[in-house]
């Protein structure tokens, strides 16, 4: 089963549970770049004291701090396997990492895009009953991931890299799916 991955997929795909439940069963690295971000902050590491001073001005940490953070982590890593979620969000950060992951030795093996139909997320959303989640509120997140995150399904399908997996059912269905599309792809 191939094993550096990253996760794609709109908001309410589940990625964080699959990311959970794939890292756990199979001895991987879960790596996302928000815990990474308060982990090197609580750290209190140089890049942690960098990335704590740019958070506490409200701005958004740059795509070279993200990367170097990302860089140390993978690069203390040991062959277990390793999963992206939440980065790179954009096209120019994924352009950004191929090289880093290319120098560490440890390029990126699948990307899988948990596709869900829109009705299907808004249903799921909505249900969840967080505070944040109404119906304008989902239609917006949506909206944004569709002109930022979205290109990066063109940008990986184009390398032969993007994995496509039904993200509708139940949360062990799911993974049996992602399982099976990440070994039959090898």
């Amino acid at each position: 089963m191939k094993k550096r991955l990253l996760f794609l997929g709109p908001p309410g795909a589940g990625k964080g549970t699959q990311a959970a439940r794939l890292c756990g069963q199979h001895g991987m690295k879960h790596l996302s770049t928000g815990d990474l971000l308060r982990s090197e902050v609580a750290a209190g590491s140089d890049l942690g004291k960098e990335a704590e001073a740019v958070m506490n001005r409200g701005e958004l940490v740059s795509d070279a701090l993200v990367l170097a953070i990302v860089k140390g982590q993978l690069g203390n890593l040991g062959e277990g396997g390793w999963l992206l979620d939440g980065f790179p969000r954009n096209v120019a950060q994924a352009e950004a990492l191929a090289p880093l992951l290319a120098d560490i030795g440890q390029p990126l093996e699948a990307v899988v895009l948990l596709a869900l139909d829109d009705a299907v997320l808004m249903e799921r959303m909505l249900a969840r009953g967080r505070d944040d989640d109404n119906e304008d509120v989902i239609r917006h997140r949506l909206e944004v991931y569709r002109e930022k995150t979205a290109p990066l399904i063109e940008y990986y399908s184009q390398q032969g890299l993007l994995i496509s997996v039904e993200a509708q059912g139940s949360v062990e269905a799911i993974t049996t799916r992602i399982e099976q599309a990440l070994t039959e792809s090898c």
